[in-house]
């Protein structure tokens, strides 16, 4: 059987952890935040007080990182430089952190040849901005999830207010726009939707009701890999 490689690209907030993470368990898939790695690299900078303006001292700092993603029964752990920073990256502050990394091509340059040689055998799922465009331009499965900028931010409200962060669904909306301009302007890399990606538009469903669209997507991509 055919182990393939299933990349889910798009926005902040548009629910691409989540999916991919559940499709991935249905096909007893590798499942890969590379979400997760830029964070980890944007923490590691902010530790380190890094300026910002300096992108050489960035781009070092992100190969010295050791990121090492593993799953757990709660989920997926990863940990920088050999401790669990599971919880500490998804803060609102970790992930405009990964936003800023994310836009300086050397940062990109050394994720995603370490994403590459992740999924290089099959069998994963693999959701971020760019993994149908950059990261695996043939995988064999491609998705574009979206949603509107208030469903976004709704959803990044929903889950964070339990963890004690002065947040407000007004902040967050225009955190999410920042966002969305960073990862759509960048000249490296720019979150696009790939031209032979499928489009699903999430705002009105669930994260399982998607995922029952993908599995089916898959299907079909069986059918015609059994055919050829």
């Amino acid at each position: 059987m055919t182990r393939f490689r299933i990349a889910i690209d798009g926005p902040s907030g548009a629910g691409k952890s989540t999916v991919a993470r559940r499709v991935a368990q249905r096909l007893g898939y590798l499942y890969i935040d590379t979400g997760a790695m830029y964070r980890a690299v944007g923490l590691k900078v902010t530790r380190e007080q890094l300026p910002w303006d300096q992108a050489d001292s960035i781009v070092e700092a992100a190969r010295r990182a050791r990121i090492e993603l593993r799953a757990g029964p709660r989920g997926l752990r990863v940990l920088l430089d050999g401790v669990d920073v599971s919880g500490e990256i998804r803060t609102e502050a970790a992930g405009q952190a990964a936003s800023r990394v994310s836009s300086i091509p050397g940062v990109r340059k050394v994720l995603v040849r370490a994403q590459q040689e992740l999924g290089r055998r099959g069998g994963v799922v693999m959701e971020g901005r760019d993994i149908g465009t950059k990261v695996f331009p043939e995988a064999e499965l491609k998705i574009f999830l979206d949603a509107s900028e208030h469903t976004r931010a709704r959803r990044r409200f929903a889950q964070h207010r339990h963890k004690r962060e002065a947040l407000n669904l007004e902040g967050i909306l225009e955190e999410i726009r920042q966002r969305d301009r960073r990862d759509r302007e960048r000249a490296d890399s720019p979150l696009v939707q790939a031209q032979d990606a499928h489009y699903l538009d999430t705002s009105n469903q669930t994260a399982d009701e998607v995922v029952e669209k993908i599995l089916e997507m898959v299907q079909a991509v069986e059918g015609k890999s059994g055919s050829g």
